[in-house]
């Protein structure tokens, strides 16, 4: 599966329960609704709106993965 597909699916699935989640106002991540801080910036500030989190999954889902999270710094 391509990487565009995988963020597509991701996206949609998020897009169905906007209430889990927020979007990041520092680097536009999307993260769980529980987080404090966002795992890719420690950014603190977030928009919990559904209208918000979907389009930012939208956004997300049509390109590919530009930012470095946690993960890719696992080795």
């Amino acid at each position: 599966m391509s990487e565009l597909n995988e963020r597509a699916e991701k996206a949609a699935k998020i897009s169905a329960r906007p209430d889990r989640y927020k979007v990041c106002e520092g680097c536009e991540s999307i993260v769980g609704r529980n987080a404090n801080a966002c795992p890719n910036c420690h950014g603190y500030r977030f928009d919990e709106s559904g209208e918000r989190v979907r389009a930012q999954a939208a956004v997300l889902a049509s390109r590919p993965q530009i930012s470095v999270t946690p993960d890719d710094l696992e080795t």
